[in-house]
């Protein structure tokens, strides 16, 4: 007889291309290269014939499905084996195993066989009633009456002292046998899930303390319609103590349904079943489908906080760099100073010092003073601003100096959250371990506007201020998927090898924190990289990681000119015999902007197809690798609109209704989007404000950074809030 071990459940692979709409050879290359230990990053840039040119979303997606589907498979393997150990798998069961679409359906359908702990059925079947119970299931002929029946099992030394008692004991058998057939508890799953109204009240100590979640002391709604952002502030009140949460359903359809199932309506002893039906329901499958629908709502809202998480994120960190531009950064406060700190063109730190911006007048006009003698002496065309206590009345103060001494500066206000977290970090002791805290955390608001992305990955993204309800999910959750953007945010941007620090480098393709430090304490002994072929000389990072990694690290003005493009080495040799046949150089079309052109011009005269097969490279990649010759070192931000730098200062009382400004979109969350118009609070443009059209999600119509056009619709003085609109008021 064939085991159950000798034909093990395995990865459909066609099912997870149907279900993902993709090509099933597509589907295969991507796992395959998966299961060779490829990164994403560098799968979709540089395995794009073997994937059928997917992007990295489409490969994460596959990628996301086939683990899905392994653990589905692995868990149903286990079932199977616990199944056949006990000698209780039949042909029809192994089927159904097999045959599982989901997690909940494998344990419905193992819950029978599962080891638990000792039930009330149990114990009937102990003291013998099982025979009972079936022949009253069976409508036994032989039964005239279930009281007569029923004295004959009566026993007290079994704890059988009455009819009673007998008649309950095969009811909890018969309850349990309902409660614990798949079919039954997927019918039940769905009315739960069609019908479940999440009922909320306020406990004792909510009405007294948690004032913050009174729009839920008597609120329900249907969990099927509850949106993300409720259910976490639910979540959140229930864990403080303030809310008490139950799950209604609609019970009496479910007894229908069960009746239904079993054909029970002419049954001889349907009064009885029905008690044995609602006792199944009630005691059994509702808690345990309470439990599960109650987990789902948390999963679901979980992911999505999650997600508006990930694509903030993201937004924030490919902000455009300000690459060549010297910086005065700012951290406002009023009592201990403004803690301000001058970056050259390349982020070190050049002076540091302290300002104040209350006091007496001639404190004042000290400040003043000292402000513009630092922008003059070291030529500072740009001031960043950090965002906290104090950023309005230092924004104030800058802007009538540049004003008052007729300055060519200009000031940008940046998000400052998470400075103080850099600044008292390991990472901050080592790059400035003869500097404050306070100056480090100057230095960091000043970087950001410099390199967002190359500060930004210095700090948790949980302190980045750019989610929501991000502290109420699950920490290695979060950790993963924003660990997954940052990866995909460095490696679709490329690091420069010989300045990156060790926080950065740790998120490119093959790296991690450990060899990230070997390839910094490398060029800290050795001096700069030369060549890309140097990293195999760094401890620790062999040919796999290499392969993984090169193509993401880029060496300006080294001995190899295709080290400064995005062309892996690998293709080095096809690269340079695509030039011959063009009759140019690497070194040639790299340093000229005309060669590049006259690139283009011959590479048109060749049938792609063609020239791809004679220097043994594919279609995407031969158009890859005209790209990088012809834009050799393309920074992908640049496309994107940069910060809204200002001259001048705006106070709420210059606004009106009907007013168009330019605001820069500070926060994106589930309602709308906060944005700064230049005023000591941001506006919020709430979502149904957003179009002339229903919006589903804020995400649809802006990203954080993003430079939008926008009206005043409404000023609350007294709360200092002001209502914006994306609509114009003309249109």
């Amino acid at each position: 007889m064939t085991t159950q071990l000798e034909n093990p459940v395995t990865v459909d692979l066609a099912l997870v291309a149907a279900n993902i709409q993709l090509n099933l050879s597509h589907v295969q290359g991507v796992v395959a290269l998966l299961d060779e230990g490829n990164t994403v990053p560098f799968i979709t840039r540089y395995r794009k014939e073997r994937t059928g040119n997917l992007n990295e979303e489409q490969i994460r997606a596959v990628e996301e499905q086939v683990a899905n589907f392994r653990q589905l498979a692995d868990r149903a393997n286990a079932i199977l084996r616990s199944i056949e150990g006990q000698g209780k798998l039949t042909v029809e069961l192994r089927h159904a195993i097999v045959g599982a679409d989901s997690l909940k359906r494998l344990e419905d359908l193992y819950l029978p066989f599962k080891p638990k702990r000792r039930s009330r059925a149990m114990a009937a079947r102990e003291r013998g009633l099982e025979p009972l119970a079936d022949a009253i299931w069976s409508e036994d002929r032989a039964i005239n009456s279930l009281d007569t029946v029923a004295r004959s099992y009566v026993n007290p030394d079994q704890e059988l002292p009455t009819t009673d008692e007998v008649l309950r004991g095969a009811s909890d058998i018969l309850a349990e046998r309902i409660s614990e057939d798949a079919e039954i508890r997927e019918k039940a799953r769905e009315i739960a899930q069609q019908t479940g109204q999440l009922v909320v009240v306020a406990t004792k100590d909510g009405r007294e303390n948690g004032l913050e979640y009174q729009d839920y002391f008597d609120y329900s709604e249907r969990v099927a319609r509850l949106p993300p952002h409720r259910a976490m502030a639910i979540n959140r009140g229930e864990k403080a103590g303030a809310l008490r949460v139950k799950l209604d359903w609609d019970g009496e359809r479910a007894e229908r349904m069960v009746q239904g199932h079993y054909r029970l309506r002419h049954h001889r002893f349907l009064d009885f079943l029905s008690d044995c039906i609602s006792d199944a329901l009630n005691r059994l499958i509702q808690p345990s489908l309470d439990r599960e629908i109650r987990r789902d709502m948390t999963d679901r809202a979980e992911t999505h906080a999650v997600e508006v998480f990930a694509q903030n994120l993201r937004a924030l960190l490919m902000q455009p760099p300000l690459d060549g531009q010297r910086v005065l950064a700012i951290d406002p406060g009023f009592r201990t100073g403004c803690k301000v700190a001058v970056l050259s063109e390349t982020g070190k730190c050049l002076h540091h010092d302290v300002i104040y911006i209350i006091g007496s007048a001639e404190k004042i006009v000290e400040t003043r003073g000292k402000l513009v003698e630092l922008l003059r002496r070291f030529e500072i065309p740009l001031i960043a601003i950090g965002n906290g206590t104090a950023c309005r009345e230092t924004e104030e103060l800058v802007a009538a100096t540049i004003d008052e001494h007729s300055l060519d500066c200009r000031y940008v206000i940046v998000n400052e959250s998470g400075a103080s977290i850099y600044s008292a970090s390991p990472i901050a002791g080592d790059e400035f371990p003869d500097l404050d805290a306070t100056v480090r955390g100057t230095i960091s608001i000043g970087r950001r506007l410099q390199d967002p992305l190359s500060e930004l990955v210095k700090i948790e993204p949980q302190h980045l201020g750019v989610g929501m309800y991000q502290h109420d999910v699950n920490a290695k959750r979060l950790q993963e998927s924003l660990d997954q953007v940052i990866s995909s945010c460095v490696n679709f941007v490329g690091v420069n090898l010989n300045t990156a620090s060790a926080s950065l480098l740790r998120y490119v393709s093959g790296l991690n924190q450990k060899t990230a430090r070997q390839v910094v304490d490398w060029r800290n002994e050795v001096g700069r990289f030369k060549n890309r072929q140097q990293l195999l000389e760094v401890p620790g990072l062999g040919k796999t990681k290499f392969t993984q990694a090169a193509g993401f690290l880029r060496i300006k003005d080294g001995d190899q000119p295709l080290d400064s493009t995005w062309i892996h080495p690998e293709s080095y040799q096809a690269t340079r015999r695509i030039l011959k046949q063009l009759d140019l150089a690497p070194s040639q079309v790299l340093g000229d902007p005309v060669s590049r052109e006259l690139l283009q011009t011959k590479a048109a005269e060749f049938d792609r197809k063609t020239l791809a097969e004679s220097v043994g490279l594919g279609l995407p990649t031969l158009d890859d690798i005209l790209n990088d010759l012809s834009r050799p070192g393309r920074d992908p931000r640049t496309n994107l609109p940069g910060p809204v730098f200002k001259q001048g200062v705006m106070k709420l009382d210059d606004l009106h209704e009907g007013m168009p400004l330019n605001g820069t979109v500070l926060n994106v969350v589930d309602f709308g989007a906060f944005v700064d118009i230049g005023i000591k609070d941001s506006g919020l443009v709430h979502i149904s404000q957003m179009a002339n059209r229903f919006v589903a999600s804020p995400h649809e119509i802006v990203s954080i950074g993003d430079v939008i056009k926008v009206w005043v619709l409404s000023i609350d003085r007294d709360r200092h809030r002001v209502g914006l609109t994306m609509r114009d008021p003309a249109s």
